[in-house]
């Protein structure tokens, strides 16, 4: 196998990870500033990273990110029912992780760590643990 069909063209990637979390934003209904937030993005930027012919590039911090976003919406999707599933990200948790907050502030103040925290929760949930 050659090196060339082992790696992915990168302008592919970011495609594919952009699109799947337009439609997590848009199911989730984030406003402008929650779903740049939770990229690590400015406003503008994601206005335009939205977009199918957006040509810049993701740093690994925000694939990373967008990739997690992704997994804590398919967990919600696969544990609860669909009006929770789409609002718990923004409903207020009394949990140890989020203290009274809702989980999307506590990912957006705590970056990529608490976006993974969260989908690591949510996966022990959904397994059991």
């Amino acid at each position: 196998m050659q090196v060339a069909d082992k790696t992915r063209e990168p302008a592919r990637i970011n495609a594919v990870a952009l699109k799947a979390y337009a439609r997590v934003v848009e199911t989730w209904a984030l406003s402008l500033k929650e779903a740049a937030g939770l990229a690590d993005m400015s406003e503008s930027t994601w206005k335009r990273a939205r977009k199918p012919d957006f040509a810049g590039e993701l740093t690994r911090d925000q694939l990373l990110r967008l990739s997690a976003v992704i997994g804590i919406y398919k967990s919600l999707e696969l544990y609860f029912s669909e009006p929770l599933a789409r609002g718990w990200f923004k409903r207020a948790n009394a949990g140890p992780l989020f203290r009274g907050s809702r989980p999307i502030d506590t990912a957006i103040e705590g970056g990529l760590p608490q976006i993974l925290a969260v989908r690591t929760y949510l996966d022990a949930l959904r397994g059991g643990a």
